[in-house]
């Protein structure tokens, strides 16, 4: 198999030659989608090979979907990757293996976590499984402002072995930066009517269904509790703690304080939209 290649763009220039490098391993073709990068990622992206095509940035779910959409994609199958995602020997070795035509119509990769340089291991998060390999035709991404997930349109899925490793290299300033814009989104996610194309909760389902049933619940838990009991829950009763210093700044971070701040976020909203319904009094 020698699946087209896509991958997302915005300043990735410290991150993208590790991507394109692997990516060119499994691919004949690659398209980078910029979304008006100011450093070099748009000549480093065209010196590894990849066709650039520029287009605004919306949210991951609208941009990824007109990547689908809107390229001259030639191969029968696509894999799609961010700027700072790429894949070890392993992965790399799996997707060379399939035939150009195998039996499922999409696969799932498992995805690990570099943070502050080290690769996060436990946590209950290691790895987490995203569906980035799937026939031309076959495949959409959630039209969601936050966490957005590629879902299948038809056909099986199965699993490939090795990782691919988000090497998250931005420095804690624009992390928590992001996460606030982020929290902002969820919000206005939880606020608004689903699109119709998500993926259905599904305690048995696929690795995606499952996640999702387990953040259904979680969203069905009190506000402000519920940071504390994920925090303790990643950190103590799975292990977190193993990843070392890296580790509890990223689950202190990630489990709890990005938690904590969307569910002020939706209090925050709540009382104002209550207030606004009374007039003010």
């Amino acid at each position: 198999m020698r699946p087209t290649i896509i991958v997302l763009t915005f300043n990735s220039e410290e991150t993208l030659g590790a991507t394109l490098e692997r990516a060119r391993m499994v691919s004949d073709e690659i398209f980078a989608v910029d979304s008006g990068s100011r450093d070099s990622t748009v000549e480093l992206a065209r010196q590894a090979g990849a066709t650039v095509v520029e287009h605004p940035f919306e949210h991951y779910g609208a941009q990824r979907n007109w990547a689908i959409d809107s390229l001259p994609v030639t191969g029968p199958w696509q894999l799609h990757l961010d700027a700072d995602e790429w894949m070890d020997d392993r992965l790399v070795e799996a997707i060379l293996a399939l035939p150009e035509d195998p039996a499922h119509s999409g696969y799932f990769l498992p995805r690990y976590v570099r943070f502050l340089g080290r690769v996060l291991r436990h946590g209950g998060m290691s790895p987490t499984w995203h569906l980035r390999l799937f026939r031309t035709g076959s495949g959409r991404c959630e039209d969601r402002r936050y966490d957005q997930h590629f879902l299948l349109t038809g056909g099986t899925t199965a699993k490939l072995p090795g990782a691919m490793i988000d090497d998250n290299r931005m420095p804690l300033s624009e992390w928590t930066a992001r996460h606030n814009r982020w929290a902002d989104n969820e919000v206005a996610e939880l606020a608004g009517e689903p699109a119709a194309a998500r993926i259905k909760p599904d305690a048995r389902g696929n690795p995606v269904e499952r996640k999702r049933f387990l953040r259904d619940r979680y969203n069905r838990a009190p506000l402000f509790l519920r940071p504390f009991l994920l925090f303790a829950y990643r950190y103590f009763i799975r292990l977190g703690f193993l990843d070392g210093t890296e580790g509890f700044i990223f689950w202190v971070l990630q489990t709890f304080w990005f938690r904590f701040l969307v569910d002020a976020k939706i209090w925050e909203k709540r009382r104002l939209d209550a207030a606004s319904s009374t007039g003010g009094k």
